[in-house]
């Protein structure tokens, strides 16, 4: 079918129930109002209240109940409404969903999906843009995912639910409706852990992912203009990255920009540079440079535009690193 990120997920989330009994959802608005988003639309009619569970507004209650359900054989999908929200819940995640298997020596698990739309882009009020996934990937034991497509926000929706370790899947709040792609009705899984390299080229690098891939593949066209053949690389998971990919890239093109919506100072972006740095320094024609958010709370929508990277940004960020 030809669907949007919204309609993707919302197919992976009612095929794995159809296909698992022990999947269930909860979280605040999910099942009568379908969520937020309407990313959870008419699965309380189709799995009943028992497995589509609307519960408080308590994010930390939510995350902890669904730590129970795992570790006791379930396969609980948490929905935070917005990640500016999942900060009550961080003490759980971090204390509990990502040391579960570690403090048990494998007894017990906790095989559980928290989505959460995340970012900027829709104009919404403080706490509603939020972009600080770097926390998260900085948590041993947490699988932190980002698509950017349609065709991947189901595919690695269906194997983070499948899978045996706790994943946090951010979902670009930007790109739920932005496009729809073909995306096949049967299941399918997309590897977590895998990049995707979503347009190739031998000048230089731009690594992003969620709403920045986009932006990055723009700003690729617009650079080819000038001559320069831009590689795109779309990470799709965070943490554990795709250290090959990155790497790989950096060595071929000798020129890496990353880019993403977080605050600068401590973003993912540093891990990356520093990585590149450690693996892939003489190779380099120039430092790795970063094209990001500014370090200050995302503002109100007046002001989005120019917190927002965009492909002019980014362009001139290449125009940068070609002139070395």
């Amino acid at each position: 079918m030809n669907a949007t990120m919204a309609q993707a997920i919302n197919q992976a989330l009612a095929g794995e129930m159809k296909r698992d009994g022990r999947v269930v959802i909860l979280g605040e608005d999910v099942g009568v109002d379908g969520g937020v988003f309407r990313i959870t639309d008419g699965l309380v009619d189709t799995f009943g209240r028992e497995r589509v569970i609307d519960t408080p507004l308590a994010e930390s209650a939510g995350v902890g109940v669904a730590i129970g359900m795992a570790a006791l054989g379930l396969k609980p999908v948490v929905e935070i409404q917005f990640m500016g929200f999942i900060y009550p819940a961080f003490n759980q995640i971090v204390s509990h969903v990502a040391r579960l298997r570690n403090r048990t020596r494998g007894r017990f698990t906790a095989p559980l999906v928290i989505r959460t739309p995340y970012g900027a882009g829709v104009r919404a009020l403080e706490h509603h843009s939020e972009s600080t996934e770097a926390m998260f990937c900085h948590i041993p034991g947490l699988t932190v995912v980002v698509p950017s497509t349609p065709y991947d926000a189901k595919g690695l929706l269906v194997a983070a639910i499948r899978g045996e370790d706790p994943v946090l899947f951010l979902e670009p709040t930007r790109l739920y409706r932005a496009e729809k792609q073909d995306v096949p009705d049967e299941s399918y899984e997309v590897p977590i852990g895998k990049a995707k390299v979503t347009r190739p080229g031998n000048d230089l690098t731009i690594i992003a992912w969620g709403a920045m891939v986009p932006v990055a593949e723009r700003a690729a066209v617009l650079a080819a203009e000038s001559g320069w053949s831009t590689e795109v690389i779309d990470l799709r998971t965070l943490s554990p990255m795709d250290r090959e990919t990155v790497v790989g890239s950096a060595k071929k093109t000798g020129r890496v920009l990353v880019v993403h919506e977080a605050p600068k100072t401590c973003g993912l972006g540093a891990e990356i540079a520093a990585l590149i740095g450690e693996k892939a320094l003489l190779s380099l024609e120039a430092p790795v440079l970063r094209i990001t958010g500014w370090d200050i709370t995302p503002p109100l929508p007046k002001s989005e535009d120019v917190y927002y990277p965009n492909p002019e940004r980014v362009l001139r960020g290449i125009r940068r690193l070609m002139e070395f």
